[in-house]
């Protein structure tokens, strides 16, 4: 699905035009694609490296439990991780997520936003923030236990 993107070996900046992707959703034959979001408002991307795990769980459980704060801003968010679409669903309905998962199994996404572990292959954790316009308009890499702050993404909306 988005298999032209050119990897980063740094996290995307602030400025920089987005690369666009498409990735499949949770559901069966959905696809999600960032053009077409952009069309209605910014996009704010959370990777994190994998569902079933303790910080992972905590993160989407804030963005589900603090949607509507951060769609107010008239912004789509979506969490993005290397696991299946499958995985997601399953991890998804467990733990009662409602916003959208996408699947970047191919890792095509991640290493193109700067956002790759490759030590174990996976997504690093970090949230990147799309204006409507296509550019970066926020971008931040964590370290593995830390989690985002709702705050810091809030503000960094504005």
């Amino acid at each position: 699905m988005s298999t032209t993107l050119t990897p980063r070996d740094t996290l995307i900046t602030p400025g920089t035009h987005a690369p666009l992707f498409e990735l499949p959703t949770t559901v069966r034959g959905e696809t999600w694609k960032l053009a077409d979001e952009l069309k209605k408002g910014d996009v704010v991307l959370s990777f994190f490296p994998m569902a079933f795990t303790g910080v992972c769980g905590t993160e989407m459980e804030c963005i589900t439990k603090e949607l509507a704060k951060l769609t107010a801003k008239g912004s789509a968010v979506v969490g993005i991780s290397c696991d299946s679409g499958p995985a997601l669903g399953a991890w998804k309905t467990q733990i009662g997520l409602t916003h959208t998962l996408l699947s970047d199994m191919h890792r095509h996404v991640c290493k193109a936003y700067g956002l790759y572990w490759p030590d174990m292959n996976i997504a690093s954790r970090g949230t990147v923030i799309v204006a409507a316009n296509g550019t970066v308009k926020w971008a931040q890499k964590r370290d593995i236990p830390n989690a985002f702050s709702l705050e810091q993404v809030l503000e960094a909306m504005a």
